[in-house]
């Protein structure tokens, strides 16, 4: 009985010279064009036939040379299950040359479709970073042909200066190239060239170990000098680090903050849960001085304030100051090896070691997560009131200078209005 698919060989693939269509079955045929000369084959291509709307519809499916027996059924394959679907595998293949096969073109879309999802400027910018300038030398090739030494390329040279930087732009290229082939852009069989487990670890040099607190801190006895001087500058980027200090913030969450997240009555700043890690709502208790410190930015002369706007306002108008000011404040205060993130730590190793507050309360503070969810589900509150106390205390602490006399706040500690 004759086969009904997968008729034709390899041999005879490569072999036969007699033009017309040779049937492989369920619609594949290989197209022989004729030739001039009868001593050899014409031009050879792949045509995958079916039925649209009761019109014939062809399909082409690549020349010879380019695409072979095994390849050419693959592809077949793919398009009668499409056909199977109610999908016309031409237009469908029309509408993923629109899209964009290069690896910029997907890697745009990807960032396009997880930007809801991220929490704060920083996470775009990082994402940009890696895949806008750690992986621009990828960004033109179609994602189809990026390949093992194309990622290793674009890897070495970072990932023994800036590991994790490095380790993020894999995972980010790997995770685009994934979506190529999740939007059919990439043909099985196919393995991931970005993939880390068993495949570029056997590949790339051991990174460090990251050490505790990547994220360079101040240490805690140095950081009443380090404010008093810091009470000294007038940029914006000063009172916004000082608040961010004061408050043991995040950086986003203290450059995005509103004046409509603040009751200086109360003294209680509210941050949305939108704009939070753990998209948790985080109430802060203000300490004096940094009502002071808003009472100050509020009442500044000339200042017309609308609720919706941002508290450190940047260099645009409507805009946000830049996540990278207090950084650079850090370096012209001559700090370059301490980071924003890092005063964090340097509240927590304050509270740990100087103060009797319980560890849940100053992890409290720090709006991190306590305890398994059970536990979590029984604390109901977010203890503000043993909170208060100890963001009182971290203030005073802030406010004295080695000598441990007070230091004279700069700004008017007015009491905001009734």
């Amino acid at each position: 009985m004759a086969r009904t698919v997968d008729r034709l060989n390899p041999r005879f693939v490569q072999s036969v010279k007699t033009p017309g269509r040779h049937a492989d079955g369920a619609g594949l045929y290989l197209q022989v064009d004729k030739s001039e000369d009868p001593e050899k084959a014409g031009a050879k291509r792949w045509v995958f036939v079916f039925q649209w709307n009761r019109a014939r519809k062809e399909m082409g499916l690549g020349g010879l040379n380019a695409c072979g027996l095994g390849e050419a059924r693959k592809k077949a394959i793919a398009a009668r299950k499409l056909v199977g679907e109610g999908k016309n595998p031409i237009e469908e293949r029309k509408a993923l040359a629109e899209e964009g096969r290069s690896f910029g073109e997907v890697a745009d879309s990807v960032m396009a479709a997880k930007e809801p999802q991220w929490t704060n400027e920083k996470h775009k910018g990082q994402w940009k970073t890696s895949l806008e300038v750690h992986a621009k030398a990828i960004r033109g090739k179609d994602a189809a042909q990026v390949t093992t030494d194309d990622v290793l390329e674009l890897l070495k040279p970072i990932w023994t200066t800036i590991p994790e930087t490095a380790s993020r732009t894999r995972g980010r290229v790997e995770h685009v190239l994934d979506a190529a082939r999740a939007k059919g852009l990439i043909a099985s069989p196919w393995e991931n060239p970005a993939r880390w487990k068993g495949h570029l670890a056997l590949l790339l040099p051991k990174r460090r170990k990251l050490t505790r607190g990547h994220h360079p801190a101040m240490p805690f006895g140095e950081l009443p000098a380090f404010m008093a001087d810091l009470r000294t500058r007038e940029a914006t980027a000063a009172r916004a680090l000082e608040l961010t200090i004061l408050t043991a913030a995040r950086t986003s969450e203290a450059i995005l903050a509103r004046w409509q997240e603040f009751d200086l009555k109360a003294a209680l700043w509210t941050v949305p849960a939108e704009r939070m890690k753990r998209r948790i709502e985080h109430r802060v208790p203000l300490p004096a001085a940094a009502v002071a410190l808003l009472v100050a930015l509020r009442e500044a002369p000339g200042a017309k304030l609308r609720p919706t706007d941002y508290v450190f306002p940047g260099d645009k108008a409507g805009e946000p100051l830049s996540n990278m000011a207090m950084t650079m404040l850090l370096r012209r205060m001559e700090k370059p090896d301490f980071s924003v993130h890092g005063f964090r730590s340097t509240f927590r190793d304050w509270a740990g070691e100087t103060t009797n507050f319980a560890r849940e309360v100053v992890e409290a503070a720090l709006s991190h997560a306590v305890g398994d969810e059970v536990e979590r589900a029984y604390r109901r509150g977010d203890a503000l009131a043993k909170r208060r106390k100890l963001m009182d205390a971290w203030a005073g602490y802030c406010g004295r200078v080695a000598g441990g006399k007070v230091l004279a706040f700069t700004r008017a500690r007015a009491a905001a209005p009734e």
